[in-house]
């Protein structure tokens, strides 16, 4: 579901600003779009009502970020990047073993960075509950 849709109160507004506030950290140049899926009622229909989904304009591309929830404890990111005609570039998964699949993966300095980045919001939302 889309980020902007999933604040609800103070704590969540705080959280999705402070992910935001990460990727600036990694990547200065990068804009958030908190609001990457449409409210038609054909994409309605996939969107997953219990994750927190933002895009990115990153330099590897467009990459979509899905936060997936399970009782307001963080579970697992997903990341899906695209090129200019919505190829897709690479797909990245916390759940399993941290690996970039796909035809053309980002270099390796930006998937350290994109791994820290996920690291972080890992402790973000899930340090209190530990």
């Amino acid at each position: 579901m889309n980020a902007a849709e999933q604040v609800t109160n103070p704590e969540s507004a705080t959280k999705i600003a402070a992910i935001v506030n990460l990727f600036k950290r990694q990547f200065p140049d990068v804009k958030a779009n908190l609001k990457p899926w449409t409210n038609d009622p054909d994409t309605l229909e996939w969107v997953d009502p219990y994750s927190i989904d933002m895009g990115f304009n990153l330099p590897a591309g467009h990459t979509l970020v899905q936060l997936r929830m399970h009782d307001n404890r963080l579970i697992g990111i997903e990341a899906s990047c695209f090129g200019p005609f919505g190829s897709q570039r690479w797909r990245f998964s916390t759940i399993g073993d941290w690996t970039f699949l796909g035809n053309t993966p980002p270099p390796a300095g930006f998937q350290s960075k994109l791994k820290q980045t996920f690291h972080e919001i890992f402790q973000l939302y899930n340090a209190a509950s530990e």
